[in-house]
């Protein structure tokens, strides 16, 4: 009984003995473990910020509280959708002009408001190849910038007051950018503080 007391108490001199060293670990919020319920499903703040983002853009910036993104998303989501739809429509027209010339019907008439001032079956049927290229281009960029959203809340909640210690911390904010051939446009900071922290030793 003697030994194995006296070893315990040599053990606890040495641990606080003025040689020893601490080592503090700094306590990070886990943001993938706490849930939160949405629709009445425990999801995480990473899925729940997707999931809000998915079913309505900009959502998931929201929650985040990142209200300086909604513009952006909006902005670059909404030019998507509106070129696309001018395509579509500049398609569907000059579609409905084909259909017309080609059924040997003179009763059926091109009333598009472009595609009747057009004489010329050649460029009808090059300007529908244009129009249905450039609309499915477009589909393509309106579901990336969709995507992008999604992603963006999702990431964005991961490092939301991200902070793994004292020394480092990482922070998003707006900037313009300047380039030398162009004109500004607006982008993102992204920046990674590291502080430098003087310890003395004995």
């Amino acid at each position: 009984m003697g030994a194995p007391l006296a070893q315990s108490a040599q053990a606890q001199v040495v641990t606080t003995g003025p040689d020893s060293t601490r080592v503090s670990t700094p306590a990070v919020a886990d943001t993938t473990r706490r849930t939160e319920r949405l629709f009445g499903l425990h999801l995480t703040r990473p899925a729940k910020a997707a999931m809000l983002s998915a079913l309505v853009p900009g959502a998931g910036q929201i929650y985040n509280r990142k209200y300086w993104k909604l513009p952006i998303v909006y902005g670059v989501l909404g030019t998507a959708l509106t070129v696309e739809f001018f395509y579509q429509s500049r398609f569907k027209e000059f579609r409905e002009a084909k259909i017309a010339r080609n059924d040997n019907d003179p009763l059926t008439i091109d009333t598009g408001p472009l595609s009747s001032t057009i004489e010329d079956n050649a460029t009808i049927d090059r300007g529908l190849i244009i129009y249905r290229r450039n609309r499915d281009k477009w589909i393509a960029f309106s579901a990336v910038a969709y995507a992008i959203g999604v992603v963006d809340a999702l990431v964005d909640a991961h490092l939301r007051d991200f902070d793994v210690s004292d020394d480092l911390s990482l922070r998003w904010e707006p900037t313009m950018l300047y380039m030398p051939t162009a004109q500004p446009t607006a982008g993102v900071n992204l920046s990674l503080n590291l502080k430098s922290t003087s310890r003395s030793t004995k």
